[in-house]
């Protein structure tokens, strides 16, 4: 349904691997530090990763003023309450039930898209969006009695969820002149900030120097979180249709499922098995070629 180009294509793969790892290392590192100032001191020492990327691409950083609010619109559906919510929740859940809600963003995206975007799936890609659905059902299947004990968790995965989903949208539509790398910069900039302040007023007694684990994760999503992924997903999101880029990446929420059984010792179950297969199903259903139309 949606050609991919070789260089869409790597940077698929390697942000599935990137951003399905990367559950598990957050769950450590908000294990033993503070989940907001762990999110803020990312952001900070990932922004010179990516600014050197913009460098070395000859990325130009400059934001006309007329889009700056805009701009502040994107970054706030794409990344002022994904990582607010989705950092605290993955405090109070499971790594890969974390992943799991905050991979639920492509039924969302999908259904915003048809309600309020004029975006009628076709059906294959409501095919694709089913099989997502019913995947994420069957990594959820162990866990639902576990996480009704702990609502407000789950809920915060869901809303970062619709959020994200909304800012996909939003970020496919806009019509800001400016390059995808220079905007992925500017909202991870305002991110941070945002970040900083809320660290300082809710964790500032909590401030300590970060021990080894702590250290480790810090550095992993400063450098491949946010100095490659969160880029490397703006420039897929304006170059695909919403849906052909939210279910594009459905192996990364079963990647942090198993990632987290190998590392973590979380469990794994015969349904993510057959949630793996159906995920398989939802990224085919936007990706893989439609046959020529007969004369």
């Amino acid at each position: 349904m949606h050609h991919l180009s070789r260089q869409q294509l790597a940077i698929l793969v390697a942000l599935t691997i990137v951003w399905g790892i990367n559950w598990p290392v957050m769950k450590l590192g908000v294990s033993h530090y503070p989940p907001l100032t762990f999110r803020a001191l990312s952001m900070w020492l990932g922004l010179p990763v990516l600014a050197l990327g913009l460098v070395l691409l000859k990325v130009p950083f400059r934001i006309p003023r007329a889009a700056w609010r805009e701009l502040l619109w994107l970054a706030a559906t794409n990344m002022f309450v994904w990582h607010v919510c989705i950092i605290l929740a993955v405090r109070t859940l499971s790594s890969g039930r974390a992943a799991i809600l905050g991979y639920t963003m492509p039924i969302f995206s999908a259904a915003l898209g048809a309600l309020f975007f004029a975006s009628p799936l076709g059906r294959r890609a409501w095919t694709g969006v089913g099989a997502a659905a019913l995947g994420v059902l069957l990594l959820l299947w162990h866990e639902l009695t576990h996480m009704a004990g702990r609502p407000v968790g789950v809920l915060l995965a869901l809303v970062a969820a619709a959020f994200w989903a909304l800012g996909t949208q939003e970020l496919r539509r806009t019509r800001m002149e400016v390059p995808a790398l220079a905007i992925s910069f500017w909202m991870t900039v305002l991110t941070a900030i945002l970040m900083a302040v809320l660290a300082w007023v809710f964790e500032a007694p909590d401030w300590t120097l970060p021990g080894a684990a702590a250290t480790g994760a810090i550095v992993f999503n400063a450098v491949l979180i946010f100095g490659f992924a969160h880029a490397a997903w703006t420039t897929l999101a304006r170059g695909l249709p919403p849906v052909a880029s939210t279910l594009s990446v459905m192996l990364i929420p079963v990647l942090g499922v198993f990632s987290g059984a190998l590392w973590l010792g979380e469990t794994v179950h015969w349904q993510d098995g057959v949630a793996v297969l159906l995920m398989m199903v939802a990224i085919a259903s936007v990706l893989w070629p439609a046959r020529a139309a007969r004369a």
